[in-house]
């Protein structure tokens, strides 16, 4: 189980989803916290990177970073256009 961490930038952009895409981030945060690497390497170019993004509900983004060793997973920005 990884420790879920969200930045303050990524608080503040969550109160900005609509709430109809609130419960689909909810089960994204579940999945991090259990399968981190599932998501898409932020950088394609490095895709080995800790580095990810992972998709949630119609059009929403998640890019959060894993932190292996101590098994945690920050959650940078959320975004929702």
């Amino acid at each position: 189980m990884y420790c879920l961490n969200l930045d303050p930038i990524a608080e503040e952009q969550i109160k900005a989803v609509p709430e109809g895409a609130l419960r689909p981030l909810a089960e994204l945060f579940t999945l991090l916290e259990t399968a981190p690497w599932s998501g898409q390497p932020f950088n394609p170019a490095n895709p080995r990177g800790n580095m990810l993004t992972h998709a949630f509900g119609e059009r929403g983004l998640a890019t959060y970073l894993v932190l292996e060793e101590q098994r945690e997973v920050h959650v940078l920005r959320v975004e929702w256009p």
